[in-house]
């Protein structure tokens, strides 16, 4: 294990309270923190941090890299954002726990144009094994979220049919299992099947057993539920209550097209924390989403799984329905594409919905269809996201912390991939003045931590593990952008995980400390 010590910077020890001038010793992977004038061991090494800033290792509480830190181990569009820790299993889109191999094929494939499915080894069934799969194999840590999506297809099945109570609590059994061995809570993406389909009362079912051994519930809500406002975030607040359990609302943002201002979704929040509801959420401070291209397809074609959905697609009358339901208030121009192995559409990645239907003069269905069963579902897509003059009041709120929601897949990914946290110090800290350097540092570090319920992670103090970043806080900056993504950020100068060095002086060392935490050990 790496012994060293950093000394000359300013700490800023991820609690909130003002930085000082301190030295922090690494043995063993653990953290020790003196006083600027405490004595040193002579013959440890010594990182130089004078002018430097030296906080705990951030925390991104969403990211799409279960299966793609596996094939890029290195993680470089992390490490060097100084990301140590990430948690993966998000949008109940989890890779364990799984009962047979089809079933994995079948969620690889429906999943392909967010996660990517590169070749591995598909050795893992349980949420146990598969945690195995990343220690001392990848550079970061991961925290584990059980996703419903697995948890139903393992009891139900890709139908949009209601568990019945035996099915239930077979997810239920599951679900305690995968806790116990390791994972942090229960996540839901209820725009993505089979796990969009299940009802408010089956949620609140698991996340009764999640809240029982003291997870949380990590949400993208349903979204065209109701107003498509304000009953999306409403029904995941129901959820936690009749659970009961912690609510996590994941890319929680304002969007354009929101018939109220932010301050109305904020209230939400604040007046379930004010009833004594445990709530908390996460935003990317990038104005650009990502997802799979089967986003834009209504549920009931995706019914049954990617033999169904792949069949319907191929059928006329569905199409013609399709026409009815499927559309885009801005005519296709801010839904661009990505992630193309066929040749035949290779000339589409990074062209826009709208440049390709004009290029291959189809309408919007006929495209949506045939770019899907050409790439056997695997398209990603990169369209509007947040509001960007609202997006401050999210990444300021004081219970809102961070998540890339980061993809890597296709030429152009979102730039949220590789510059929200650099981001968020450079723009929003130090050029806007929107929080203040210790307040964003504390949501990165401390404040999430708390959420997940780590004992010794999120700040710099004697005893906890030795994630550390040490930044410039004048230079700190994203370089990554809609047309150019695939930019690493200036100023992030060295990054400990677990006490060994990922990156030093802004480039990665190749070592892979990382390993999976367990909830209720680490």
């Amino acid at each position: 294990m790496t012994s060293l010590a950093i000394v000359g910077g300013i700490v800023v020890d991820g609690s909130g309270t003002p930085g000082r001038s301190a030295t922090v010793l690494v043995e063993d992977g653990v953290l020790r923190v003196l006083e600027a004038d405490g004595a040193i061991p002579d013959d440890r090494p010594r990182f130089d941090a004078a002018g430097l800033i030296v906080s705990p290792g951030f925390i991104d509480l969403h990211s799409h890299s279960g299966l793609w830190m596996l094939a890029h181990p290195d993680h470089e569009p992390k490490v060097r954002q100084g990301i140590t820790t990430e948690v993966i299993g998000v949008d109940g889109l989890s890779y364990a726990p799984i009962r047979n191999a089809s079933d994995l094929e079948w969620m690889l494939t429906m999943n392909a144009g967010l996660d990517g499915n590169p070749r591995l080894a598909h050795d893992w069934d349980s949420v146990a094994s598969y945690l195995r799969r990343f220690d001392g194999q990848v550079a970061v840590n991961v925290a584990f979220l059980i996703g419903n999506s697995a948890l139903r297809m393992a009891a139900v099945g890709w139908d949009a049919v209601e568990a019945s109570p035996a099915q239930l609590a077979d997810m239920r059994a599951m679900l305690r299992e995968g806790m116990a061995e390791g994972a942090f809570g229960l996540s839901s993406g209820l725009d993505y099947p089979p796990g969009s389909y299940a009802s408010t009362a089956e949620l609140a079912e698991l996340v009764g057993e999640a809240g029982a051994a003291a997870g949380f519930y990590h949400t993208h809500v349903r979204y065209p539920l109701g107003d498509g406002f304000l009953d999306p975030f409403r029904e995941a607040l129901e959820i936690g209550r009749r659970g009961p359990g912690p609510v996590h609302l994941t890319h929680f943002y304002h969007r354009p097209s929101y018939p109220g201002g932010p301050q109305e979704m904020l209230d939400l929040v604040e007046g379930a924390r004010a009833d004594g509801h445990d709530v908390t959420f996460d935003t990317y401070p990038y104005e650009w989403a990502s997802t799979r291209l089967l986003i834009q397809l209504p549920g009931w074609i995706q019914s049954g799984g990617p033999r169904a959905l792949r069949d319907r697609l191929t059928d006329a009358t569905a199409r013609q329905r399709l026409r009815g339901e499927v559309s885009s208030p801005t005519g296709w121009t801010d839904v661009r594409l990505g992630a193309f192995s066929n040749a035949e559409f290779a000339w589409c990645e990074g062209r826009t919905m709208a440049d390709v239907m004009a290029e291959r003069g189809t309408d919007a269905v006929d495209t949506l269809c045939d770019l899907l069963l050409a790439e056997n579902l695997a398209v990603n897509q990169v369209s509007g996201g947040p509001s960007t003059e609202t997006l401050h009041h999210f990444v300021s709120h004081s219970v809102g912390l961070v998540g890339t929601d980061s993809t890597f897949v296709g030429e152009r990914p979102s730039p949220r991939t590789y510059g929200s946290f650099p981001r968020i110090l450079g723009q929003f800290v130090r050029d806007e003045g929107r929080l203040s350097l210790e307040e964003a540092v504390r949501k990165m570090t401390s404040a999430a931590a708390a959420r997940l319920g780590l004992r010794n992670r999120g700040l710099l103090a004697d005893g906890y593990a030795a994630d550390v970043v040490i930044f410039d806080p004048t230079r700190v900056r994203s370089n990554a952008t809609y047309e150019a993504p695939r930019q690493y950020p200036d100023g992030i100068l060295h990054v400990l995980v677990n006490g060994t060095p990922v990156v030093t002086n802004g480039k990665p060392t190749g070592l892979r400390p990382g390993r999976s935490l367990h909830h209720g050990t680490d």
